[in-house]
This record gives C-alpha cells, structure tokens and sequence, in this order.
C-alpha cells in the first residue's frame, strides 16, 4: 500500500454535494491545482461552478485522491466502491465512527467495517480533515487555511483537524510542505503517512502532534527510515497513559508517573519532544534551515544588559551552554568594540555600535566561530502599525553579512514573540538568517535540535491486555522469583510465628531483619523491623506485627546508595523500566530515569547517570563508591525476568536495591502477576 497518489494526485474526486465539499472544490481551484477536479454527486450539483459527475461509474479516469464528504453510513459504500475501481486513496472526513463509541456503541463497529471496505486502498480517517500539499498545490481541505505554496519545508500531522487549521495560520516564516490530519487512524497511522512523507527530497524534518500512540512498531520504524534518511523529527506529545490506574500497588508507579511511558518511547526513537505548540513551531523552524545541531553550545549577542542576562536565566534547567569566550574571539570582539564593553557570553555589546553595519557586521562575526552549534542575536522589532522600523535595517543587513563571512548558524530572536512580524522575517530568511519568535522558545527550540542520537533498534516488548486477576506474591516469593535471573538476594527464612522467627534468626546469625509477610506498604504499616540483635528483639518485634507470617533475613551493611528498579505495563507505551532513589527517598527525592523494555547496558548506566542520587554511587564527597557493574547486572536481571515472563505480569520492583563497594542486594521485592 503507498500514499504516494494520496498525497500527490494527479485528479482529485469529491464525493458529496454539501458546503463541506463546496470548500474542497473552492480551496482547490484557489491553489492553483493543475489537475482534474470531479465533482460526484446523484443529481449532478456543481462544485464551485465544476460540473458533477452523477456516480463514480461516470468518471473518466479512477481518480488518484478522493474527498468523501457523506454520512457514515454512505461512506461505507463510496470507500467500497472506489478500492474496487483502483483509486489511489481517499479521505474520510465523516464522524460518528469509533471516536462516537461512547454516545452510539455500533462507531467502533462501523470502523472496522470501513477498514475492511477500503481493502488494499489507503484510506486517512474517519474523522479527518484531509490534508495540504503546498508542494505540488494539491488539496483536500473543507476549509480555510493560512499557507502558501513553498519549494521545500517540513511536513506535520496532527491528529486534529482544528490544531491543523490553526498550524497552517502561523505568522512565523516556517515553510510548511505538507500538513495532513489522521483522525481515527483506522487504517492509515500518524507513523505511516510521516514514513511517506519523509520519501519527499524537498521535505526537510517531520512534526508529529501526538495525542496517543496507536502502533509502536509503526514508529520504530518511522523512527529508523527517519535516521536512514538524516531527517529529524519533532513531536508535541499530549495526554497522559493509563499506567498509574493498573499500578496501585508499588512506589514505581507513583514515581514513574502517567506521562513517562511517552517520554521514555520518544527518547528511544530519537524524536525530539517539546511541550508547547509556539516551540513546536520554532524547533521545526531551527531544524528546517540547520538540520540537527551537533551541539546545543550557543552565543547571544545583544545590545542592551538585561536582553544577556535574560537569554543566559531563560537557559537554566535546559541541556543549553553559552561556552565562555575563546582567546580568538576576545581578541576580535575586543578590536571590533573598543575598550568600554565588558566581553562575555552573553554579549552585550551596547549601543556604541548600532546603525553602523560594519562596525556591527565584524563585532557579531567576530562571536561565531565553529565551536558554536548557533550564534543568536536577540533583537526586537518595533510594531509597524505604530512605529517606524527603518532603524533596524543595519541589523538585518549586519546579521546576513556575518553570516556570509562566517558560514555559521545565526539566528535573530526577539525576547517577546510578536516583535517580529512575518514580513521581517522572510528579509532574514533571505539573508540566510533565521528569524525565532520568544527567547524562551528559541531556547527550547536549541535544546530540542541538539538532543538527537540514534534510535534504539531493538522493539519494544509491548504490552500484554490488562490482568483482571493479577496477585501479588510475597516478598520471599517474589525474590526468589529474580533471582532465578540473576538477582542478588539475603539469605533469608519464612516464619509462622514469634517463636519461630527467634529460632531462624539465631540460625542466620545476628544482626537481623524481621518482615510481616502479605503487606504491601509495610514500613507504614509497622511490618519492619531493622538491625535485630537478639532472639528476643526477634520475637517482640515480631508480636507487635499485624501479621501471622514472617521473612527472617540477614541484615545488610555497608551499602553507601539505595535505589528503586521498578517495572510497570504501560498499556499505551509497554514495559515501562525506572531506575530512582530507593528507599526512604523514592517518593521525597522525585528522583527517577525511565526506560522502555528492552534497554541496553549502556542506556542503563546512561540513565542512572542522570539521577541526583548518582553522586553517591560514585563516591560523594570522598566516600566509597558503589559497585556500578553489580547494580547493572541486578537492573539486567530484573529486566531478564520481565522479558521471560511478560504474559500476565504486571509490575516489578525492587525497593531498596542496596548498593554496596562490591555488590548489590535487593531488600525488598514486589511482583504483581496473574496467577
């Protein structure tokens, strides 16, 4: 099955009569497309002043894209009829199919039929605007929309018809190629129309508006043909996962969070995620003109003190550097601005320089040197309803002659998005500078485009259907269920009693650890009871339990870090593995990393690398340091289980892992299964 028909037709059908596909007809006309146009409608209405063809039977030709702008239940029919007569695919823009499940409970039923009636036709729906190919001028679109045909640009899907609109309204200078909405995705996936669209030389980097994940496999491989291809993809993830529903039981899924499983899927296919529609816009911008940048070190120039330290404040608590200044570049900036301006980056330069566009040429050229993934020159516009903008033409023309001499990545931001309207922006773009619209989003633009590394090959484990009879075993059950894997445990005894927990524990040998058996919070509950001396500390500790049964283990010393590994079944995203401050600090620190099953060593060790905690399992302040290669053999073991024993599981963890000088040992464990 190819889209290529779909998304660059040669004709184009439109199956209904009412003003819905009256638009289609109008915007088609209005864009200049160059091919046939057939109306189809029982009484032969004219289009926009086209005349229709009665039944699809008449047509000419099997038209490459179709419009199909009937009821649903019609729809069903046309789409049957035009897989039988070779079309080249269609869009189906009626509602009322599975997204209606909850008000009409045959909309999941009639989708299925719809997939079914399309056959080997493809098929974008139901519930979908269409889409827009500025490209080649070809469109299936029952509405207004804000964009122009371009030579080259990024493309973006959304699976909302209503964002899709307003993305095609942007004001910001960024080339759209193609915008197509998904809908239902019934047939045809957000993952499968990017692969297609990503074939297209002219389209640059691909954005997604995610609001749920319908085929993991589907965008591993997007995720490898967009690496393949050298093209960057960006996404703008919303909602949440179900996870923390199923997962009641442990700290891991308080810790991981509704949101993880998305987070972790997106950074092991290498998409770059963003959490603001203006960023969204910006990043696809960045990525357009400069591809990935190799590094997320930046210069900010400026003309006034509070632009540099806004621009270096704006950076905090985002993976952005401004590196400080090389001896080449203070020599230069130093001849190019005299001796009364204090050099740093960020750079303010003054005002000494402004309407000299030498003078301002060698000073912003003399900041970008090739260690530098961007040099950004924060610049605001004045408004021109109000305000003359003259002053500002030795910026843009020091900004495009810098960039001439240099060949580096510039960027002119401005600190507030409207103070650079579209008709500035295209004069940067034509001096090869690219114009950014809010420091803040041309920040996180920076970090986003830095971000990518290669996709994870291995596929992820997906998930199994939720257990509705899932039991937790008890911790002696559970540990040595892992350890079966591999997994470091105590030497431990179960006991049924007081009197008999005493016997175990002088058997093991002091000091102990008693635990009531069949609680799963049991600190809270009073179910723990560390650093046991004596048979009779044994025996009353385990009185004053709210249980009958009991795990005697030896007491473990010496650990110099604690931490959580857990695994929860996301159903959206699959086995979601996090890695987190153990212990007493699980919950206090929000100290986490998260994975998706399979992860490797090295991501493993990549991720614990991450967390605030790290510092004590590498020697903080002169202490010990932990094991590393025994607390990536235990992660391993655990994710070993979870592999071997996915049908029905539903969480792991162990809390707290103890990380010794020369091992790790998991005190406690949890596994939740079906029986």
């Amino acid at each position: 099955m190819t889209l290529n028909r779909l998304i660059n037709p040669n004709s184009i059908a439109i199956i209904g009569g009412g003003a819905w596909c009256a638009s289609v007809a109008q915007q088609a006309k209005k864009m200049g497309f160059s091919g046939e146009i057939y109306p189809v409608h029982p009484k032969q209405k004219p289009l926009a002043g086209i005349p229709s063809y009665a039944t699809l039977a008449d047509l000419p030709n099997p038209p490459d894209a179709c419009f199909i702008g009937v009821n649903r239940h019609i729809t069903l029919d046309v789409v049957r009829e035009l897989s039988a007569m070779g079309a080249g695919g269609a869009i189906c823009f009626a509602s009322g199919f599975s997204e209606a499940e909850q008000e009409d409970d045959t909309g999941t039923d009639l989708q299925a039929q719809l997939v079914a009636a399309a056959g080997d036709m493809p098929i974008l729906g139901p519930n979908c605007y269409g889409l827009i190919n500025y490209l080649d001028r070809a469109i299936l679109w029952p509405d207004q929309h804000g964009g122009m045909p371009v030579d080259s640009g990024v493309a973006i899907i959304t699976q909302s018809s209503n964002m899709a609109i307003n993305i095609t309204m942007q004001a910001r200078a960024l080339p759209i190629a193609v915008i197509a909405c998904a809908g239902n995705q019934a047939q045809t996936g957000m993952a499968d129309i990017g692969f297609e669209l990503l074939q297209d030389p002219r389209i640059t980097a691909l954005g997604l508006h995610i609001e749920g994940f319908n085929d993991l496999h589907s965008y591993e491989t997007l995720a490898a043909e967009a690496h393949r291809l050298g093209k960057p993809i960006v996404a703008l993830k919303v909602g949440k996962s179900e996870q923390a529903q199923a997962a009641t039981i442990s700290h891991t899924a308080s810790v991981a969070g509704g949101d993880a499983g998305a987070a972790a899927l997106l950074k092991r296919l290498n998409i770059a995620r963003v959490t603001s529609l203006p960023t969204f816009m910006e990043t696809l911008k960045l990525l357009h003109f400069t591809g990935p940048l190799p590094s997320a070190n930046i210069a900010s120039i400026s003309c006034s003190g509070g632009e540099a330290s806004l621009a270096a404040d704006t950076a905090v608590g985002h993976a952005v550097n401004f590196p400080p200044l090389t001896q080449t570049q203070q020599i230069n900036l130093r001849a190019a601005l005299g001796p009364m301006v204090a050099l740093a980056n960020p750079l303010d330069y003054h005002t000494y320089i402004w309407r000299d566009a030498d003078a301002m040429t060698a000073a912003w050229a003399a900041m970008m040197e090739p260690h530098l993934a961007l040099t950004v020159l924060v610049v605001d516009f004045p408004r021109a309803d109000r305000c003359s903008d003259t002053d500002w033409d030795c910026a843009i023309e020091a900004a495009g002659r810098a960039k001439a001499q240099t060949g580096a990545n510039v960027a002119m931001v401005t600190t507030l998005p409207e103070n650079l309207s579209e008709t500035i922006a295209k004069r940067l773009v034509d001096v090869g500078v690219i114009p950014l619209l809010g420091l803040r989003e041309s920040i996180e633009a920076v970090e986003a485009a830095a971000s990518f590394t290669q996709p994870n090959s291995a596929r992820v484990l997906l998930p199994t259907p939720a257990s509705e009879t899932a039991e937790t075993l008890s911790e002696g059950a559970a540990k040595h269920a892992l350890a079966a894997y591999g997994l470091r445990i105590p030497n431990a005894k179960r006991a049924s009693s007081p009197t008999q927990a005493a016997e175990i524990a002088n058997a093991i040998g002091f000091p102990v650890v008693v635990k009531g058996e069949g609680i799963a919070h049991k600190s809270e509950a009073g179910a723990v009871a560390l650093n046991l001396q004596t048979p009779n500390d044994v025996s009353h500790a385990a009185k004053a339990m709210p249980t009958d049964g009991f795990l005697i283990e030896e007491m473990l010393v010496g650990g110099v870090a604690e931490l959580l590994i857990g695994v929860v079944k996301d159903p959206a995203h699959g086995f979601v593995l996090t890695l987190g401050a153990g212990g007493t600090f699980t919950e206090l620190l929000s100290d986490s990393a998260s994975l998706l099953i399979p992860a490797s060593r090295s991501d493993i060790e990549t991720a614990l690398s991450t967390l605030k905690s790290a510092k004590l399992l590498s020697g903080f302040r002169g202490a010990t340091a932990a094991h590393m290669p025994s607390i990536l053999d235990a992660v391993e073991a655990i994710q070993n289980y979870v592999l071997a024993n996915a049908q029905g599981l539903e969480e792991v963890e162990v809390n707290p892992l103890i990380c010794t000088p020369t091992d790790a040992i998991a005190a406690d464990a949890l596994i939740r299964r079906d029986p």
